[in-house]
């Protein structure tokens, strides 16, 4: 239940932030939007206000705006169509979604830095949080546990315990010596692998010592972090694209899973997860991809230097090799997820 709350949470917050983008923008340069809706499938619930519907619909993986006139061809919105609309106009409404995608992690690390604080390790063997599901949770372990020792050796500090259980390659069973409201217990646990990483763990997080900081400090440091994560997933995609491996990709089924696990560690590291997704989301978003926002971009780009707009038989083909490559892509996407999260 915590997974599908958490991954509904992510999911809509995302597509709202997106879609807010292009329509603000749509309705800023005077555009006609007929239905700004988040979700896809049947309608769940539905309001007029104006000339637009706002709808949630019942599958959570996606949102869109119907704004008038995007097909050329189609001429009832008059002057306020979209394609009727000067190319900057467009260009802008089209990079609205995506920059509202950036614009939302440095909000959301902003309220961490600055409501919550900076984190700091404590250096204390204490766990911070614990896993849902992991060999952890499972042994009975809870957050503000204070280990005492690892297979009788005692533990006085957070590295001394990940060198006797995270770093243990062999994955053997480990008892684990506690301290928990100045009573002692002991369990047995069993580590495992974590797919994504290779690292031998049992699912439990380090204790963390937050100081807030006030608002330029916080401002600054969430403009400083958001700009290097942009930085590492360039690199990361660069370095997919030389050399394709699908143990980096991810579906919805699979991030519905991670959204779970970090929600059941915290709010906080649930808003941090929402905050890469967004930037990844905003990222992926721009290749010039056909169907994507970059692929349309690309295409106002191309119309701004001809003069004139793609014919309709070019611009059919190209969304329809960029649909037809994106639905290959979901299929193989979740056939993996399926697969790590059910059959392996």
């Amino acid at each position: 239940m915590l997974t599908i709350a958490a991954a509904i949470f992510v999911f809509g917050l995302l597509v709202l932030v997106h879609e807010l983008g292009h329509f603000v923008t749509a309705k800023l340069t005077g555009m006609r939007v007929d239905e700004f809706a988040i979700g896809f499938g049947p309608k769940l619930f539905r309001t007029r206000r104006g000339e637009t519907v706002y709808s949630i619909r019942a599958i959570p993986l996606g949102g869109f705006n119907d704004i008038a006139g995007m097909d050329p061809s189609d001429n009832s919105a008059g002057e306020r169509g979209y394609c009727e609309k000067p190319v900057l106009s467009r260009m802008i409404v089209i990079l609205a979604g995506s920059g509202m995608n950036f614009v939302l992690p440095i909000v959301l690390f902003f309220g961490i830095y600055f409501f919550q604080g900076v984190a700091t390790p404590a250096p204390e063997p204490i766990f911070g949080a614990v896993v849902e599901n992991l060999p952890a949770q499972q042994a009975g372990l809870m957050a503000g546990d204070k280990v005492i020792s690892v297979n009788g050796q005692p533990v006085a500090t957070w590295e001394e315990f990940t060198e006797k259980i995270v770093l243990d390659e062999n994955k053997m069973p480990v008892t684990i010596e506690y301290e928990r409201n100045s009573q002692v217990g002991r369990v047995e646990v069993q580590p495992v692998e974590e797919p994504s990483s290779g690292r031998v763990v049992i699912g439990v997080q380090r204790l963390m010592n937050y100081e807030p900081k006030d608002f330029v400090t916080s401002l600054s440091m969430a403009l400083n972090h958001t700009k290097e994560i942009i930085l590492l997933m360039l690199n990361a995609l660069w370095e997919l694209v030389q050399a394709p491996s699908g143990a980096a990709v991810a579906g919805p089924i699979g991030i519905a899973q991670m959204a779970g696990q970090v929600a059941s560690v915290g709010f906080v590291p649930l808003l941090n997860f929402a905050a890469l997704l967004s930037l990844n989301l905003g990222i992926i978003n721009l290749l010039p991809v056909p169907a994507l926002d970059g692929g349309h971009f690309l295409g106002l780009l191309i119309e701004a230097v001809r003069g004139k707009p793609l014919s309709p038989k070019a611009l059919k083909y190209t969304q329809s090799v960029g649909i037809a490559l994106l639905l290959l892509l979901t299929v193989v996407v979740t056939a993996k997820d399926i697969f790590n999260v059910f059959l392996k």
